[in-house]
């Protein structure tokens, strides 16, 4: 046994997966999963920002070990490109498809966001202070990652509404302003009908006309970044969000 993993550790990625194809040895691919940790290590990182709302970066790493057991069994040298290049495309999906299943619009949102709300406006009376976040989420038995998620959508919500409210062309690129809504003196004017139809117009866009919309105003990527994990090209992306506000501005008109 000794000797067998001695003579693993001394071949090469190449040659561990031709001795893979042929013998599917266990300890080949633990091996290989060992020598290509380092890439879900690097993406958990980098795309920490995307999946921190619902994940830690210790559950994106242990599925991406799985993905790397799965990718080792269905990769083909022959027709595929370098392992580091299919792999990495796998997990970026992967993590991508875990934002999918987690919801884009969370269930009750209106609700939600209008006891945060009031909460909020509750508490700075009764404190003297503005409350923390946990503070908050704490007095309204909600999970903190729920809260930030709703947070964060609101907070998108409300620039687009402004944006959409005084913009009349195509084509136009937002600055998030502040995170705290409630310095924004737009705040009466986006409490109401303008958010509720947009967040509804929303939840009616494409997979990937939301994402889009989720990782350029609530992540803040810029469409380079948003190219790289989405794996399209970034004219590819800027049609997708054009598309995504043209599609918008014509359900706000309706």
């Amino acid at each position: 046994m000794g000797i067998a993993d001695v003579s693993i550790g001394e071949q090469t990625n190449e040659e561990l997966f031709r001795r893979y194809r042929e013998k599917k040895e266990p300890e080949v691919r633990q091996e290989l999963t060992l020598r290509y940790l380092y890439i879900v290590k690097s993406i958990a990182w980098q795309m920490r920002d995307l999946y921190l709302g619902f994940a830690q970066t210790e559950d994106i790493i242990n599925e991406g070990v799985i993905e790397i057991m799965k990718g080792i069994d269905r990769y083909d040298p022959d027709k595929d490109n370098k392992f580091d290049t299919f792999i990495s495309r796998r997990i970026r999906g992967m993590v991508i498809d875990m934002m999918r299943k987690n919801d884009w619009m969370p269930r009750n949102y209106h609700r939600d966001r209008k006891n945060i709300e009031d909460a909020i406006a509750r508490m700075t009376d009764s404190l003297g202070r503005t409350p923390t976040n946990q503070e908050v989420a704490d007095s309204l038995g909600m999970d903190l990652r729920r809260y930030q998620k709703i947070q964060s959508m609101t907070t998108m919500i409300n620039v687009m509404s402004l944006d959409m409210a005084y913009e009349d062309t195509d084509d136009f690129m937002l600055q998030v302003p502040t995170e705290d809504v409630s310095v924004q003196p737009e705040k009466q004017f986006l409490q109401g009908e303008t958010a509720r139809m947009l967040a509804e117009g929303i939840d009616r866009l494409q997979d990937k006309e939301k994402m889009i919309i989720s990782l350029y105003y609530v992540d803040n990527l810029n469409m380079s970044q948003i190219a790289d994990v989405m794996e399209i090209s970034q004219p590819r992306v800027s049609q997708l969000h054009a598309q995504a506000i043209r599609k918008l501005k014509k359900y706000m008109k309706m």
